[in-house]
């Protein structure tokens, strides 16, 4: 029997600018309101915050200021404790955790990445990607290292936080989410515009090799063995996975979203069940990896516009 009914779901809703507590059943037991559109979210060290990127726009596509805060909600007491202000720095997107506590935000306006003292609320540092486009980020195991994609330029930024250098890899088309494998050895970025996974060696940031995927990944999870990828699938509406001993498709669950897009992908914590969001359909999926079916289809209020959703315990 799987966990599916021991916890709760966390989903950000990006059309409503707020941030959802669900049920085991999909009810909507309470919403926080956040600053305008956000995009990512992680929750602290200790498990009891949860940071949000108040992006202020839709879509990167969009012009526009946007935004320049990340929200704090308590999750214990389900309501909004406080903010964080990235100044000069706008439209953040991309979130990550470093060991020590502090976080890792990308901007797009401008493309940059900011290292922040979430207890003091304050920006430590901020690096140029020299890319276009920042979007997801990701921290190395050890927190040294960030990587940025840039979805307009086509590649990725690996920084090393200590001393600001930039290295820039070619990741093919549109890089957007990405994640390290369990070892922290490898990072897998998605190809939105293409159709593959990039396999990048985290020791020399330089590109293995392309893992296949079907056209438009987006967002990306890792078994908790490594041994596979599991992605969101944007425009084919569906769910994929693929074996990353063999760089082959293993798997795929196609979604009932005629219309609409699959914008992120999270995994349970024993990699057992995935959850997907349909923004523009509003519905959040789960699906059950080793059956190759889906177990809970569920609908949000009209307009929310979920993007990423996990579960907590």
């Amino acid at each position: 029997m799987h966990t599916l009914f021991l916890f709760v779901w966390i989903v950000l809703h990006k059309g409503d600018s707020s941030l959802g507590f669900y049920s085991a059943d999909g009810e909507l037991e309470k919403k926080v309101a956040v600053n305008a559109q956000p995009h990512d979210m992680v929750r602290s060290a200790d498990g009891k915050l949860l940071y949000t990127t108040d992006n202020g726009t839709r879509l990167s596509e969009q012009s526009g200021a946007g935004g320049n805060t990340i929200s704090i909600i308590d999750i214990t007491v389900r309501e909004k404790v406080g903010e964080i202000s990235t100044g000069n720095y706008r439209r953040p997107h991309g979130i990550a955790r470093l060991p020590n506590g502090n976080l890792l935000v990308s901007t797009e306006l401008p493309d940059a990445l900011l290292l922040i003292d979430p207890v003091k609320r304050s920006i430590l540092r901020t690096y140029a990607t020299q890319g276009k486009t920042a979007h997801m980020v990701t921290a190395s195991r050890d927190g040294q290292w960030a990587w940025v994609s840039n979805s307009t330029s086509s590649n990725v930024s690996a920084i090393r936080l200590d001393t600001g250098e930039v290295k820039l890899i070619p990741t093919g088309p549109r890089p957007e989410g990405s994640i390290l494998s369990p070892d922290g050895r490898r990072l897998y970025v998605c190809q939105r515009d293409g159709s593959g996974i990039a396999e990048i060696d985290t020791t020399t940031n330089k590109v293995l090799r392309t893992l296949d995927s079907p056209p438009g990944p987006v967002r990306i999870d890792v078994s908790p063995d490594g041994r596979h990828v599991v992605y969101g699938l944007l425009d084919e509406k569906a769910i994929g996975w693929t074996d990353t001993k063999t760089g082959k498709i293993a798997g795929r669950v196609d979604l009932p979203a005629p219309l609409g897009q699959i914008v992120s992908l999270h995994l349970s914590p024993d990699g057992k069940l995935a959850y997907a969001a349909n923004e523009n359909m509003d519905r959040v999926y789960t699906v059950d990896i080793a059956a190759r079916r889906i177990v809970k289809d569920w609908a949000l209020p009209k307009g929310f516009g979920p993007d990423p959703a996990m579960e907590i315990h």
